[in-house]
Formats: C-alpha cells, structure tokens, sequence
C-alpha cells in the first residue's frame, strides 16, 4: 500500500500503509495530530487524533482523555477516499506529514491545496 500526495502537479509517492497528519492552528498556536491508515480498499480511515489544549473552536469533542498533555480522541468520521490540505501559506508552516520511514512538510507556501488519496503499486 503507498500513499499518494499530489502538490503543485508534481506526484510523490510514499510506500506506507500509515501515516500521522500534524499541524499548528494559526490562532492558538496549538499542536493537532491525525494518525490515518491505508485501508485494504484503498481508502483513508483515521484511527486517532490528538490536541493539545483547547479554545477557539478547537474544544476536545465529548470522550476525549487527556494522555501526557494531549486530548486523545478516535473522530466519528468516515473513510476518505482522498483528503485535501489548504495551502495558504499564511500560517507560519504546512502540514507535516510522517510514515515510519520520513517526514515531509506539505503547503507550507501559498498555492494550489494538496491532496493525499490511497494508491496502488502501479502509480510508482
């Protein structure tokens, strides 16, 4: 399974059945972290997500549990088949986007958003 990010036309592939989507709010300056897998179908399904602290619309939603300074909490979303990240540029830094091998930091500079969808072998 591979993960496909598709930024500024340009195709990156990553061979990763899991990946953690990180970034920085840009009015609290707080931390938010996804951790997402590569289902079997070819979908993205998260698994958990984490924030740290709370304000400003980001209130930890009911059955959140505060583990070592973060509200863990498993979202009522469903299976993507592609997730789309804004790419301001206003917010001081993109989107960090970490398998077990790499971290890659995504729309950081303003421009066209940048998608991350499920892909096969063949796309490489």
């Amino acid at each position: 399974m591979s993960i496909c990010i598709l930024a500024g036309g340009k195709l990156t592939v990553l061979a990763a059945a899991a990946f953690t989507l990180s970034w920085t709010h840009s009015v609290e300056k707080t931390r938010w972290q996804e951790n997402w897998q590569v289902t079997p179908a070819g979908q993205l399904r998260i698994v958990e997500a984490r924030v740290e602290g709370s304000g400003a619309g980001m209130d930890p939603p009911e059955g959140s549990v505060m583990q070592d300074g973060w509200w863990v909490y498993v979202p009522a979303v469903p299976v993507q088949q592609q997730i789309v990240l804004a790419s301001s540029g206003a917010t001081g830094a993109g989107w960090s986007l970490c398998t077990q091998e790499r971290c890659l930091v995504l729309g950081a500079a303003r421009g066209a958003p940048v998608t991350l969808s499920a892909c096969d072998e063949a796309a490489h």
